[in-house]
């Protein structure tokens, strides 16, 4: 099973990043805290101080076609977000 789905790479995390040692992944939505944790260290190299999780429910979407109304529900997701000890660094940057 994977666990890190994938990293959250927009502004706020940057900047949480730089300032807090913070930052975000999209994760499966049955994997716990102490699984987040080994695989960031696993697969970063990094030691994890913290990890605190939100869970997000799908949204009820509508939308107007030809033939009618059509109503979906977006996927459930689950973040993670992961501060790090000091002096550890992710570059997700790196590979590009």
């Amino acid at each position: 099973m994977n666990i890190l789905l994938k990293p959250i790479v927009t502004e706020k995390m940057t900047n949480q990043g730089d300032k807090f040692n913070r930052y975000g992944f999209i994760v499966a939505r049955n994997a716990n805290k102490i699984q987040i944790k080994k695989a960031v260290e696993e697969l970063y190299g990094v030691t994890v101080a913290e990890v605190n999780t939100m869970r997000y429910g799908g949204k009820v979407k509508t939308r107007n076609t030809k033939s009618g109304l059509l109503t979906g529900k977006t996927t459930a997701t689950k973040k993670a977000i992961i501060t790090l000890a000091e002096g550890n660094k992710i570059d997700f940057y790196s590979n590009i």
